[in-house]
């Protein structure tokens, strides 16, 4: 592949025609021009160069998302050359609809299967990305009010940078909603988090635990990377999730054919990337617990989970979990997203970190339409009396 008539890629079928903005060009790609080979080969390149990992946005993710949600959403891709090189990339979709209320913006796109929403930055141009996307929503607002970044990772270099050009160019911008989850980080072996995660009396009732399920057969534990039997294991995965409490309340991955496909597809892409890393524990043979990681250096993302519930008094999920801490003690990796809710009951009895993950609100636009913005931003950050 030339790189450089990869990284000049040009698209003619959009109907938006390329913006220059101060650094850079803002281009507007739909899934059919991401899918071209030349754009796959610009956009492998900014993944290895990016300031921050986001398997979410990469292609072997994005593209299966799109494919399943991004056309009856509208969702563009924007994708920002600096010197005609792919620098910087974002899913971006207007919404009419904010947290139940009728206002107009734009926002970055993720759908419920997708943890982070920081943009793929080459690293170093982080703050002519932002200045350069802040100048195009000011000058293409539309009928949007504000734009909405969601789930940014706040100690991110994406989001540091973002906030030092809010602060030399002020404009009006708060955090509309936050959370703290699990997240594993720490320069020391397996064994030795755990010790100074658990008490030695929980660490000692997981052994047992773990003896006890031993007596109920061969018990066996399983660590893969690559695609080795990815068909026959993917298959395996959705069998077990769909038959917990996820299953009877239509939320497992195989409840609908979109996350169904989308979960296949995934796997498949990432283990061609080398992005894929996949758990199990069996009982004579047969998974009783599972987990998928996705390993982007020089961190990774625990994307999925499932256990039988059968097995729930011997804690066949946590077991997995003990195995899963072997991630610290990979080279590549020095810390991993749970993507679990806060307050997940299970993975922060054992991972002890936390990283804040934010969604802002930013003023774009002219004058009116920032006073209209301000509003809003005096609304939903007003002081609120304890329940």
């Amino acid at each position: 592949m030339d790189m450089a008539r990869a990284d000049s890629f040009r698209t003619g079928t959009s109907g938006y025609p390329p913006t220059a903005l101060p650094y850079g060009e803002l281009r507007f790609l739909t899934l059919e021009e991401l899918d071209q080979p030349a754009f796959l080969a610009a956009w492998d390149r900014l993944v290895r160069t990016a300031a921050e990992p986001n398997p979410f946005f990469e292609p072997w993710y994005l593209v299966p998302s799109l494919r399943q949600w991004g056309t009856e959403s509208q969702v563009l891709v924007k994708a920002w050359f600096l010197q005609g090189r792919l620098a910087g990339l974002l899913p971006v979709v207007r919404s009419a609809k904010y947290y139940g209320h009728a206002v107009t913006h734009a926002k970055g796109w993720l759908h419920p299967n997708a943890f982070c929403g920081a943009p793929l930055i080459a690293a170093g141009h982080e703050e002519a990305f932002w200045t350069d996307l802040l100048a195009h929503f000011d000058r293409r607002a539309l009928r949007a009010l504000f734009w909405h970044l969601p789930l940014m990772p706040a100690d991110s270099p994406a989001n540091t940078a973002l906030e030092r050009v809010l602060a030399a160019r002020p404009r009006a911008h708060y955090i509309a909603a936050e959370e703290n989850r699990a997240f594993l980080t720490g320069e020391m072996s397996a064994a030795a988090y755990l010790e100074a995660a658990m008490s030695a009396k929980k660490r000692k009732e997981l052994r047992r635990q773990h003896n006890r399920l031993a007596e109920e057969g061969t018990l066996t534990f399983e660590r893969i990377e690559g695609d080795a039997r990815l068909g026959e294991w993917t298959a395996e995965f959705l069998a077990l999730e769909a038959a917990g409490w996820k299953g009877e309340a239509g939320s497992a991955l195989a409840s609908a054919a979109s996350t169904h496909a989308l979960f296949g597809e995934s796997l498949a892409g990432a283990a061609a990337s080398g992005r894929l890393e996949r758990l199990a524990l069996r009982l004579d043979g047969r998974a009783i617990a599972m987990l998928v990681n996705f390993i982007t250096p020089p961190g990774a993302y625990s994307f999925k989970t499932a256990y039988d519930e059968a097995y729930a008094r011997f804690s066949p999920g946590m077991l997995l979990q003990l195995e899963n801490l072997a991630l610290l003690e990979r080279a590549d990796v020095a810390w991993a997203d749970s993507c679990a809710v806060e307050g997940h009951p299970m993975i922060e009895r054992l991972w002890r970190g936390g990283r804040r993950m934010i969604s802002r609100n930013i003023a774009i636009g002219g004058p009116l339409r920032r006073a209209a913005f301000r509003l809003l931003m005096a609304y939903e950050t007003r002081p609120r009396r304890n329940a």
